[in-house]
This record gives structure tokens, sequence and C-alpha cells, in this order.
């Protein structure tokens, strides 16, 4: 058997950055559907703690897509899949639950590839991913078990609630006006 090239080896680091990007693309999409609806039943600080949430998946993805353009390849804009819509919101910290669980496994398969092929660089990006990964699963699971144990009590302590995250809004344009 022949031994893989060091192109070969990077196509692999690629392909599983670019599997790990179209899942982040997923979520971002996920969180950000979920922080519109939460919203709008007047869930703000759930709202609030999604929108950041989509947020750190913003990081990760374009994270990963640096990674991918370091080693030649080019990052998918597609998401793994397509955002469920209209979640009522006892069902929401479920899902989101076993989605983060599934993506922690798949980050700690990812990770293992790329250490496989010699890249430690990926491989700390994906110690770092999982991590925060890890911190989301242990929320979504936390506000599930809230909402399982104390049901319309512990969501009526939360409605009204600000859906403010504090975050000064940043863009291009913004920037280019000097933050103003």
């Amino acid at each position: 058997m022949a031994k893989d090239t060091r192109q070969d080896k990077k196509n692999k680091v690629i392909e599983v950055l670019n599997k790990a990007r179209a899942m982040e693309l997923q979520a971002i999409a996920q969180y950000m559907n979920q922080h519109y609806g939460l919203d709008d039943m007047d869930f703000g600080e759930l709202a609030a703690d999604m929108k950041l949430i989509a947020i750190d998946e913003m990081r990760h993805a374009e994270t990963l897509a640096e990674r991918i353009k370091e080693l030649g390849g080019e990052p998918t804009v597609d998401p793994l899949e397509q955002a469920q819509k209209g979640q009522e919101v006892e069902k929401i910290y479920i899902f989101d639950t076993n989605l983060e669980d599934h993506t922690v496994d798949a980050y700690n398969d990812f990770l293992i590839v790329c250490r496989e092929n010699g890249d430690s660089v990926s491989v700390k990006i994906f110690e770092s991913i999982i991590e925060e990964e890890q911190s989301h699963l242990n929320y979504f699971s936390n506000i599930s078990g809230h909402i399982k144990k104390m049901g319309a009590q512990y969501l009526a302590r939360i409605a009204g609630t600000s859906s403010s995250t504090g975050l000064a809004h940043q863009g291009f344009y913004i920037r280019e006006k000097g933050g103003k």
C-alpha cells in the first residue's frame, strides 16, 4: 500500500474542516432562527443567550474557513442541513442538546483525522472549538432540564426579559464611518 503524499494528508484534513464548517453554518442558521423565535415569544433572556451562541458558531465557521484557505482548500458555504423552523420553546433545547452532542462527537473524530495526518494546528483548532461546543451543550442541557422540571413556572420567570446582548453593532459600514 502506497504511503499518503503530503497533499493527500492535506486533502483529508481539508475534508473534515469543511464538514465541520458545514455543521457550523447549520448551527448559525438554527440558532439565529431560534433567537428570533424566542424573542418573538417574549423570552428575551433565552433569545439573548441564543444570539451569543450563534455568534460563537460564526467565529468557529470563520476560524475553520481561514484554516481551510491556509491549506489551499475552498471553504464550503453550504450548511450541512437546513434550520428547523417554528420550534416550540419546550422542543428547542432538547433539539439543540442533541445537535451539540453530535457536534462534540464528530469534532473529536475530526481531531483524530487531523492528528493522524500530521496537522497539529488543526488539532488545536478542534480542541478549542470542542471546549466551546461542550459549554453550549451544557447550557442547552441545563435549560432543557429546567423546562422539564419546572415547565411553565420557569418560562414565566423569563417571559418579558430583555433580549439585549449589550453588543455594539459593528460591520463594514460602521467601521468605515469611524464606529459611529
